[in-house]
């Protein structure tokens, strides 16, 4: 009897020697996705003691089981667990213990102090970093800032920008032409560092959405009057950020 038990269990090893071997094929998996699904609503658990221990032979009859048992497992033990699994397992399909558990979260979290904000009506801070729409910023005097220089015009990965300027008669170079195509832009704030003095900026207003392309077509006018409207901030923002520039 023992020889026959240690014929049976060097069986599978054998099995899975030739199988990995080359000698026999790989077995084919023909589980579906409903019975994988159903396997995992009705799986039954083992108990931790039956682990790596062959279940017995029921069909055999009790007493006529030839598998060796762990210290203290029985086929009664078995049963009841995989009841109690059983049950447990119907038990949370049916009465959507999981979904309660949710709402009883939610409940509790529904009478806790509100973090969120009520926006458009309350807006929470942003930082002087923040890149939104662009402008063009004059001096104190009047005077546009932007010296036709070109450079945010070769800096922009994008080409969002294009640039056409003339001398003026008194010798300086003034932009007849300063066109942002924002549908096109990356908001790097590439075009705003490489500014020398400072003209296009990127501003604090991030509420500017269209109802068409055209509208986000910006020529110079449009970007002076947005400069003219947000100098304030724009110039708070640069003057808090000018040590680490």
């Amino acid at each position: 009897m023992q020889h026959l038990r240690s014929l049976g269990a060097l069986t599978p090893l054998r099995a899975s020697m030739a199988r990995g071997a080359g000698a026999l094929p790989p077995r084919p998996c023909s589980v579906g996705p409903s019975a994988r699904w159903a396997r995992g609503l009705f799986a039954t658990a083992r108990a931790p003691q039956n682990e790596g221990v062959p279940m017995p032979n029921r069909s055999a009859g009790p007493g006529s089981s030839t598998v060796p048992h762990g210290p203290g497992h029985t086929s009664e033990t078995a049963m009841l667990t995989d009841g109690q699994a059983l049950v447990a397992k119907t038990a949370e399909a049916l009465y959507l213990t999981e979904m309660m558990r949710g709402m009883a979260l939610t409940m509790q979290y529904f009478f806790q102090p509100k973090v969120t904000l009520d926006y458009p009506m309350e807006k929470g801070p942003s930082s002087p970093r923040f890149r939104g729409e662009h402008a063009l910023r004059r001096y104190e005097s009047g005077e546009e800032r932007c010296i036709a220089c070109k450079l945010c015009e070769a800096i922009c990965p994008a080409q969002a920008i294009t640039i056409e300027a003339e001398p003026r008669p008194d010798g300086s170079r003034r932009t007849t032409r300063y066109d942002i195509d924002m549908t096109k832009c990356i908001y790097c704030g590439m075009c705003q560092e490489a500014c020398p003095v400072d003209a296009i900026v990127e501003g604090p207003n991030m509420e500017y959405a269209t109802e068409t392309h055209e509208e986000l077509l910006y020529n110079k006018a449009k970007l002076l009057a947005n400069g003219d409207r947000w100098e304030a901030e724009i110039a708070q923002n640069l003057k808090s950020e000018s040590m680490y520039r």
